[in-house]
């Protein structure tokens, strides 16, 4: 990583809401902290947002959790964010939605989901390719988008691509989990 990650067990200027914070994070993630958590560690309200935040994609929202992980994985390939593929890359396995091939296909960024068997992923997919990409949403995808999804499902999903994309904007432009040099992305 760009920046030294923060050591959790040594916060010497923490105060009681960091502390909270750390805490808080901790039991969210059931678990010892990942590099993301130690990297955004350097600014307490900054984890503090994000764990809210990410927390209600992760775990609030309506959407299929394959749908949701697909688009995570889509974005980490699209912006070579390998620390955030290789976290999500197993849990869209795990959903045995797509098969080990439709996986590996995702990496392609020229797929445009061709030969995905559920048309509810191919749309989602060619969103999270719009938003990502263009960013501006052409109306004909909105629209199919929304003949498949509800108007709640509809702000899940797009709420979902554009806050990953911000995961991995920031994962990529500080080298978060030190993936750069081995999935040979040229930070030179």
């Amino acid at each position: 990583m760009r920046l030294p990650y923060v050591d959790e067990s040594h916060l010497p200027d923490a105060t009681p809401s960091d502390l909270a914070i750390l805490s808080d994070t901790r039991a969210r993630r059931r678990g010892p902290l990942l590099a993301l958590d130690r990297a955004l560690l350097h600014s307490p309200p900054i984890l503090a947002g994000w764990n809210a935040f990410f927390g209600a994609v992760r775990t609030g929202t309506t959407i299929d959790a394959s749908l949701r992980e697909m688009i995570m994985c889509r974005i980490a390939a699209l912006n070579r964010a390998w620390f955030e593929w290789e976290q999500h890359e197993p849990l869209l396995r795990e959903t045995g939605a797509l098969s080990a091939e439709m996986v590996e296909r995702l990496r392609d960024e020229r797929w445009d989901g061709d030969g995905l068997a559920d048309r509810r992923h191919v749309l989602v997919l060619r969103y999270t390719d719009a938003m990502t990409r263009d960013v501006v949403v052409r109306q004909p995808l909105f629209d199919e988008l929304r003949r498949l999804f509800g108007d709640r499902e509809v702000v899940e999903i797009t709420a979902t691509v554009a806050g990953y994309n911000a995961v991995s904007r920031f994962l990529v432009a500080l080298d978060v989990g030190e993936t750069a040099e081995r999935y040979g992305v040229d930070m030179s």
